[in-house]
C-alpha cells in the first residue's frame, strides 16, 4: 500500500492558552520555565516539541507567511493584484522597488528564521543522554528537526543568499553573527538532509502521517544539489526518490489541489492545513487569492505571460493544466460563472482556492487546501533537468515524458474535461529531442507549466542565470540581475546583528 505523505500541526495544549490570549492564563504569576533537562525527559514532550518546529510552514496567516510574494509576485507568474495602496509593499516587489524595511521580505525571514530557531530547540534538547526517550522517537524526532531546518534554510538562502548559520539556541550575544556564503549553506542543508534520510521512514502510518518522511529527505536532497548545479548528483537522489516506490503521479493533475484528494500519493512533502479548528489552521489563501465579490482579498492574478507559456495541440486544444491552474474568461471558477471584472489581468489563481460549496464566504479564509510544498512531478523535472545538463539527454526524455503522459491522459480519467475518454490529437506528445539547449528549453518551459502558482518561479529564474531572467523580467524596468537576485536581509535583522557586514 503506497503511503500518503501530508502535513498536520499538533499543538501542545500549553501552546494553545499561549496563543490564544486568555486573560485569566495570562494573568497569573509565572512559576518557571522548561529547560532541556525537565523538558526533554519523555515521549511525548519529545513529540511536541518536533511537533512546534512545523507551524513555521503553514499559511494560516497569508501576510506571515508572505513567500508566496516573494516566489510568485516577484516572478513573470503572477502580480499583486487589489487595489493600489493595498498592501503596498507587496507591490513594491512586484515592482523590483524593495527596500529592507519591505513587509514581504521582514515577514519571510522572521518566519523562517522561527522554523529554523524551533528545529534548534529540538537538537539542542536530544542532544547527550536522554534516558526516559526512546532510542526510535529520539532518532526520528531529531531526523524530522533537522529535515525541517534544513526545508526552512534552504527557502532563507534562495531568497536571502548569504545568511547567518544558527545551528544551537543561542543568547543574543551568540545569535549577533556574520553572514556565512551561500555555499556553506547548502553545505549544512546536505549534511541535514543526508542525516535526516537515514532516520527517517519511508512513510508514517495513522496519527503520524504527513510527517517528513525519507522521502522527502532525499526530494529537497535533490532539489539542493539541482540549485548548487551538482548534476550527477541531483539526478541520482531524484532517482533514489522514485526507487522507494512509495509515490507516483496522480491520475488527474488537479488532484493535488483538491481538498478531497489532498492526501495523495503524489504529495512529497504538504503542509497540511484544516478548517473549522481552534487552534485556528486552516488555509489562509484562499481568502488572499479569491476575488472581492465572493469576500476573497482579490490579490494574486496570473498574468498573460503564464498563461501563454501552456502549449496547445495542433487543434488548438489547451494543455489541461492550463484551466486546472487558472481560471479565465468562458470557463466556470469552481461553482461560480467567472466575471472578467474580477481580474485586472483576466486570469485567477485556481491553486490554494477552494469552492464556495466547501469554504463559504462566511468562513472565506479558513480554507482546507494543504500546500504542495515538493511534489513527486517536481521530483521527475528534477531529474530531467539535472540528466540533461550533466550531458545525458536521452536519459532525461524518461522522466520529463512521465510528466507530460499525465498531464495528457488527464483527459482518460477527468469526465469534466471535454472530450472526456480520448486525448486530443497532438497533445503533449512525448518530446524526443537530445539537443541538450533545446532539451533545456523544453524542460524549463515543462517545469513552468507543471508548477505554475506554486511560489517556485522567481528562484527558478534567478538560478537559470542573467539572460534568462533579464528576458522572463524585461517588462519590469526596475529589475537587475545582479541586484535583485536575492532579497535585501532586513532592516530588523541588521538593527539588531551589527556583525552582518553589510
Amino acid at each position: 500500500m503506497k503511503a500518503k505523505h501530508n502535513f498536520y500541526i499538533f499543538l501542545a495544549a500549553t501552546l494553545f492558552f499561549a496563543t490564544t490570549g486568555c486573560k485569566k492564563i495570562l494573568d497569573q504569576p509565572i512559576r518557571g520555565q522548561y529547560t532541556n533537562t525537565d523538558f526533554f525527559t519523555n515521549d511525548a514532550n519529545t513529540v511536541l516539541a518536533v511537533n512546534a518546529a512545523y507551524t513555521s510552514l503553514t499559511f494560516t496567516d497569508a501576510a506571515s507567511n508572505a513567500i508566496w510574494v516573494l516566489g510568485d509576485v516577484a516572478s513573470d507568474d503572477a502580480i499583486k493584484g487589489g487595489s493600489a495602496g493595498d498592501q503596498g509593499d507587496f507591490q513594491l516587489v512586484n515592482d523590483f522597488n524593495i527596500n529592507p524595511s519591505n513587509s514581504a521580505v521582514e515577514a519571510v525571514w522572521k518566519r523562517y528564521f522561527q522554523g529554523v530557531f524551533t528545529c534548534n530547540v529540538v537538537t539542542d534538547g536530544l542532544a547527550g543522554n536522554t534516558p526516559g526517550i526512546s532510542a526510535t522517537v529520539k532518532a526520528q524526532a531529531l531526523a524530522q528537526a533537522k529535515f525541517l531546518r534544513a526545508y526552512y534554510y534552504f527557502v532563507l538562502t534562495n531568497c536571502y543568499g548569504n545568511i547567518p548559520l544558527h545551528l544551537k539556541v543561542e543568547t543574543p550575544a551568540e545569535a549577533q553573527k556574520p553572514v556565512s556564503t551561500q555555499a556553506a549553506i547548502y553545505a549544512q542543508i546536505e549534511k541535514d538532509c543526508t542525516e535526516a534520510a537515514a532516520d527517517l521512514p519511508p512513510s508514517w502510518g495513522g496519527a503520524d502521517n504527513g510527517r517528513a518522511t525519507k522521502g522527502a529527505a532525499l526530494a529537497l536532497l535533490a532539489k539542493t544539489y539541482l540549485f548548487e548545479q551538482k548534476w550527477a548528483l541531483a539526478a541520482s537522489t531524484a532517482k533514489a526518490v522514485d526507487d522507494l516506490h512509495v509515490y507516483d503521479l496522480l491520475p488527474v493533475f488537479a488532484d493535488n489541489f483538491r481538498a478531497a484528494t489532498k492526501n495523495n500519493i503524489e504529495a512529497v512533502f504538504t503542509v497540511w492545513h484544516q478548517s473549522g479548528l481552534t487552534p485556528f489552521q486552516g488555509n489562509n489563501l484562499n481568502v488572499w487569492f479569491a476575488p472581492r465579490s465572493i469576500n476573497g482579498y482579490g490579490f494574486f492574478y496570473p498574468t498573460q505571460s503564464l498563461v501563454d507559456n501552456f502549449e496547445k495541440s495542433p487543434g488548438g486544444v489547451d494543455d489541461p493544466r492550463l484551466d486546472y491552474t487558472v481560471a479565465r474568461a468562458g470557463h466556470p471558477y469552481f461553482d461560480s460563472a467567472f466575471d472578467p471584472a474580477w481580474t485586472t489581468t483576466g486570469y485567477l489563481s485556481k491553486k490554494e482556492v477552494q469552492p464556495l460549496s466547501e469554504i463559504p464566504t462566511t468562513i472565506k479564509g479558513d480554507g482546507n487546501l494543504n500546500y504542495p510544498a515538493i511534489r513527486f512531478a517536481d521530483v521527475l523535472l528534477i531529474e530531467a533537468e539535472a540528466l540533461n545538463e550533466s550531458g545525458n539527454s536521452s536519459a532525461a526524455l524518461a522522466p520529463l515524458n512521465r510528466v507530460r503522459k499525465r498531464a495528457r491522459e488527464s483527459y482518460l480519467y477527468d469526465n469534466t474535461l471535454p472530450g472526456f475518454g480520448a486525448v486530443p490529437p497532438g497533445l503533449l506528445p512525448d518530446i524526443t529531442a537530445t539537443d541538450q539547449g533545446q532539451l533545456r528549453d523544453i524542460i524549463r518551459r515543462e517545469r513552468r507549466s507543471e508548477l505554475a502558482l506554486e511560489f517556485h518561479r522567481f528562484f527558478d529564474i534567478i538560478r537559470y542565470g542573467s539572460a534568462y531572467a533579464n528576458a522572463a523580467l524585461s517588462d519590469v524596468p526596475l529589475f537587475n540581475y545582479n541586484a535583485n537576485k536575492f532579497f535585501p536581509i532586513p532592516q530588523s535583522e541588521r538593527d539588531s546583528n551589527p556583525k552582518l557586514g553589510l
